[in-house]
């Protein structure tokens, strides 16, 4: 399984990613799974993938051949964020009609796939796409998206995250968010790659990717893990009736 998240904000585009794929117990390896497109000063994307790895490595391919090759429409060309939408939901579509037979059998081979990004003249912009190909836009009221295992990271960014959180601030809930993943699952695991997009940057940032040895992911790993020990002695003790 994976954990990817991506956020929408005032300041900017948070992406990360964890590394992680099992096939059970005996299979267990590391593949990325944040991937960036783009043209310096033109345009900035970032392709997330969550799910089979095979049909997302089939698409994420099929995207790269398309730019290599200048077959249009490609990512480097389209008009906006909504055709970049469109066109990966078409590939994902079209990954899934070669190599399933039926409607089951695409659900064994299905994925998730994350598109956030900005072109030149356009406001920032972040998809959350369905197996079917279908998708949905980021608003202010719902400024991220979640894909693979999310139930564990997802209460923290509930409660502590709003389109107008500044930038370093929302990655720092992000990688608590992961932390608590990491924690309680252990089919979501390190490295992370990490990408921070200030808006109307037009740059192309290079990434980082947060390793077991991070001295900064285990700064804010055992913070936040005091902050929630001490949280929890200063809060009010319960009544004496929840004891009868």
């Amino acid at each position: 399984m994976t954990y990817c998240v991506a956020l929408l904000l005032k300041e900017g585009l948070v992406f990360i990613s964890d590394t992680r794929t099992n096939a059970g117990v005996d299979h267990i390896s590391s593949f990325t799974k944040l991937f960036r497109f783009g043209i310096e000063g033109e345009r900035f994307m970032v392709v997330q993938t969550a799910g089979n790895l095979a049909t997302t490595q089939s698409v994420v391919t099929r995207l790269q051949h398309q730019i290599a090759a200048q077959i249009e429409p490609n990512l480097n060309t389209v008009g906006s964020m909504f055709e970049a939408a469109e066109l990966i939901g078409a590939s994902l579509r079209r990954v899934l009609k070669n190599v399933s037979e039926s409607p089951e059998q695409e659900a064994m081979y299905g994925c998730s796939i994350l598109l956030g990004g900005q072109i030149a003249g356009q406001e920032m912009e972040l998809y959350n796409i369905y197996p079917q190909g279908n998708f949905i836009r980021a608003t202010l009221d719902t400024p991220y998206f979640q894909i693979g295992e999310i139930k564990y990271g997802k209460p923290i960014m509930d409660r502590a995250l709003s389109y107008y959180t500044p930038l370093d601030q929302a990655l720092r809930c992000s990688l608590i968010s992961f932390d608590s993943t990491i924690r309680s699952n252990v089919s979501v695991g390190m490295p992370l790659d990490v990408m921070v997009y200030p808006a109307n940057s037009l740059k192309l940032p290079k990434g980082k990717r947060v390793t077991e040895n991070d001295e900064y992911f285990h700064e804010i790993r055992k913070e936040w893990s005091d902050i929630l020990k001490q949280g929890l002695q200063n809060i009010a003790p319960p009544t004496t009736d929840y004891f009868d």
